[in-house]
């Protein structure tokens, strides 16, 4: 089967296209023809430096979330799977390729009024996004500054922010990224790449940071007392350095970044996909890569020219 190796830790050009024997599902397992795989900024920093939430020595196949059909199941597995359209983590790894193993307990059924694409487009995104506005829980009429708003996070939260009654304050870098949040909904949406951005945005209640560095300090200057603060990203390549004390001392909450378990992680994807079923939720797909281009998707997430969710197709 057609499948990308990943050579060696380093830059993009590290991922090759190439050939691969199809898995084989252990007990438990199934396999899936993958029409679309998954790209996240995490996988593309584990590629460059080896460091990150997988566990895997090159050469391997990356790839950790797919979307397709169950072509293959393992013993103990129900039959009755057989042709359904799921979407799935793999563990890490096998993903960028035409065919991925996958735990039957990784499964989450896309509902019919869902396309794949979009399902896979939700399936990690929507479920980070879903796990911080749970945690950050922001109240009807809060004012919420949502960075690195035209991301795959950020685009999401924007509309399920404003879905649950605050008044999104948007900030991402760039004019096309700002139009494309205020089209998300958001009531403010600012450029932080240019000078008063933080004048613009205004205080508010609620800070998702998913840039880190000087845009999180800036942000976290703008929390009210009593508000709140949630670190989960770090797209300018460092993250938040809040001072604890200092933000107990503007009574400035300081929320953790917890990795949900499984079953938690399951449930929050399984409800993205709901709500985009319903009409409540729609992913933004910016970029559709061949699977044989993986290398120019990832050189494209690193340069931050993308917007949205950057996806591999693959039948």
């Amino acid at each position: 089967m057609r499948a990308i190796w990943l050579t060696a830790f380093g830059p993009p050009q590290v991922l090759v296209a190439g050939e691969a024997p199809d898995p084989a599902p252990g007990p438990g397992d199934v396999v899936i023809d993958v029409a679309f795989a998954n790209i996240t900024f995490v996988e593309t920093q584990f590629r460059a430096t080896g460091r990150g939430p997988f566990a895997a020595e090159p050469p391997f196949i990356p790839g950790n979330g797919v979307g397709g059909v169950v072509a293959g199941l393992g013993a103990g597995v129900d039959p009755g799977l057989l042709g359904a359209r799921v979407v799935a983590g793999t563990g890490g790894t096998g993903g960028y390729a035409v065919r991925a193993a996958a735990p039957f307990a990784e499964l989450v059924a896309v509902p019919d009024a869902v396309a794949l694409d979009d399902a896979v487009a939700l399936m990690a995104d929507g479920r980070t996004a879903t796990l911080l506005l749970d945690a950050a829980a922001p109240r009807p009429g809060e004012r919420v500054l949502i960075e690195a708003a035209a991301g795959g996070v950020g685009s999401l939260l924007v509309q399920l922010a404003n879905a649950a009654g605050a008044t999104v304050v948007a900030a991402a870098g760039g004019a096309r990224k700002v139009a494309l949040a205020r089209e998300l909904g958001a009531d403010i949406a600012v450029d932080y790449t240019r000078p008063g951005w933080a004048d613009a945005a205004g205080p508010v209640d609620v800070v998702l940071d998913g840039v880190g560095g000087a845009i999180a300090r800036s942000a976290f200057d703008l929390i009210v007392p009593g508000g709140r603060m949630l670190s989960y990203g770090l797209a300018s390549g460092a993250w938040a350095e809040i001072d604890a004390a200092v933000a107990a001392a503007r009574d400035v909450y300081l929320l953790p970044m917890t990795r949900p378990a499984p079953e938690q992680a399951r449930a929050a994807t399984a409800r993205v996909l709901a709500q985009a079923a319903e009409g409540v939720v729609r992913p933004v797909i910016g970029q559709r890569v061949a699977l044989e281009h993986a290398a120019q998707a990832h050189a494209a997430i690193e340069a931050r020219t993308t917007v949205g969710k950057t996806l591999l197709v693959v039948d």
